[in-house]
């Protein structure tokens, strides 16, 4: 039953691949050739990126359509009626594919992490510059915001990485319980021990309206450089671990990080919803197949396990809205459908 399921599960992703990259080409193909110098290794390079981005997607689909192909073929050779009038109760008829699910999964798990993650990151980087060569990234960024306790920092160019980084255009809100006192401005600052050294620095006072010229002060005592390096996160581009870094270096900077926690935690229960897509599907197993009623027992199948995919989007899109916790965005639609599935297994075979 396994081989027979990773068997068909493989063989649907690979056309569902095929189909859908080939498609794929059709909109970018003309995108890519547009660019002076680009052909032939150009779409290549392109179809070697953005595969990786196609199978990790439709994996779980293909898990699904090879869980029903499997057990409709079952049903009309009258296997299950066998396993089951030798005692098996209808889990133990699923085991050996939800067994091999989770190996699918761990699979999954894997390639998104050495794979996908870079993939995704370099073609993220080649669209940016229109499918041009790949500039050298030396750590500049603009319009740079950083939060220090209550105070706000913002920085309008930084130049440079670590303890080299160099501040120019800086503006530092001093607040207190919300309300603005002050703001000090400088035209250039520089690391100095565990603080930063700008100047000439300007303090402007907003209850009394006066400008004090303040020299070369060090301000933002525990802000570190790579508060002021973060840039956009691209969660796809990041692997489990540079992700939860990444997450806790912008909440340091005092920046909203709950679409990003939501994306994190996806990044463990989207390959693991290929395990509920036996569950879901286990409804194409039984019955009597020539009671007629055996496809539309797959469409049920189909419709259970799709569900799912529609709720899972509508959650993660929830939750970078801020409308569903982090944690509840990633997890409620697999454990939703995982009950929905024993109750369906239950109800009808237990």
């Amino acid at each position: 039953m396994a081989r027979m399921f990773l068997l068909r599960t493989f063989g649907i992703l690979f056309a569902l691949v095929l189909v859908l990259q080939a498609l794929d080409l059709l909109s970018e193909t003309g995108r890519i050739l547009e660019r002076p110098g680009n052909g032939q290794p150009e779409v290549l390079r392109y179809v070697s990126l953005r595969a990786p981005e196609i199978i990790a997607r439709f994996l779980p689909f293909s898990v699904l359509l090879g869980t029903i192909l499997t057990l409709i073929t079952m049903n009309q050779n009258s296997e299950v009626i066998a396993l089951k009038a030798a005692g098996m109760s209808a889990h133990q008829v699923l085991a050996p594919l939800i067994i091999a699910s989770l190996g699918v999964a761990a699979v999954s798990f894997t390639f998104n992490e050495r794979i996908v993650a870079r993939a995704s990151s370099t073609l993220e980087q080649w669209k940016r510059v229109d499918y041009g060569p790949l500039p050298i990234d030396r750590g500049d960024r603009t319009n740079v915001w950083v939060r220090d306790g209550d105070d706000l920092i913002e920085v309008a160019r930084l130049t440079g990485r670590g303890d080299a980084a160099r501040l120019s255009g800086i503006t530092i809100y001093d607040r207190e319980g919300g309300a603005l006192r002050a703001t000090i401005t400088a035209q250039n600052g520089v690391r100095a021990g565990d603080g930063w050294r700008i100047g000439p620095a300007e303090r402007f006072d907003v209850a009394s309206g006066g400008v004090t010229p303040l020299g070369e002060i060090v301000v933002a005592r525990g802000v570190r450089p790579d508060q002021f390096t973060l840039s956009t996160v691209n969660a796809e581009g990041l692997t489990f671990t540079a992700l939860r870094e990444a997450i806790q270096d912008l909440s340091d900077a005092g920046r909203p990080t709950k679409a990003l926690e939501g994306a994190l935690w996806h990044k463990l229960s989207g390959p693991l919803s290929s395990v509920l897509m036996p569950l879901l599907g286990a409804v194409a197993a039984f019955g009597i197949a020539r009671s007629g009623k055996l496809f539309v027992r797959a469409v049920i199948g189909m419709a259970l396990g799709f569900a799912y995919f529609v709720a899972d989007n509508f959650a993660l899109a929830m939750g970078n809205l801020g409308a569903y916790p982090p944690f509840l965005a990633a997890w409620a639609p697999f454990l939703l459908f995982f009950l929905l599935g024993e109750a369906v297994l239950i109800r009808t075979e237990e």
